[in-house]
């Protein structure tokens, strides 16, 4: 990393399809799926309640792949913690870009079949220094909530 620069993302959102995967031998894979952010605002003008959803390319590697492949299915509400990165390929002689989110960080905050229930994650980072994602910000907790 090059002195003074950063690159990290944190984002809270619900995935908009299953995790598909990618096996490249006994070792290593790759899971890819969307995630949706949402913020909503009240038109002033007209009072009508606007929602703007952004799409996001989530990218997980091995051990991490596997869980949120056994544990994870569209609809689910995750916490995840990466890095921007930027691809290109050419396709049918037509340059192609796509931003993807490489995760190193995840946790489980609700699943369809336990909407108001915060998971546990399974399996973060393998780093031993990396510190443990939050399990809800103040915006998802609930009075609720057993904790």
């Amino acid at each position: 990393m090059a002195a003074g620069t950063i690159n990290k993302v944190i984002l809270i959102g619900n995935l908009g399809d299953d995790v598909k995967m990618h096996y490249f031998d006994d070792q290593n894979c790759v899971g890819r799926f969307p995630i949706a952010t949402s913020e909503s605002y009240t038109n002033k003008t007209t009072g009508e309640k606007i929602t703007n959803t952004d799409w996001h390319n989530i990218v997980v590697r091995n051990g991490l792949a596997k869980v949120c492949e056994k544990y994870l299915t569209k609809g689910d509400k995750i916490y995840v913690e990466g890095k921007l990165k930027n691809r290109q390929w050419e396709q049918d002689g037509i340059k192609r870009y796509a931003t993807e989110i490489n995760v190193n960080e995840m946790t489980m905050l609700s699943t369809k079949s336990n909407p108001n229930n915060v998971q546990q994650n399974p399996q973060q980072n393998q780093h031993p220094t990396s510190k443990p994602a939050p399990k809800a910000t103040p915006l998802e907790e609930k009075d609720d909530l057993p904790f």
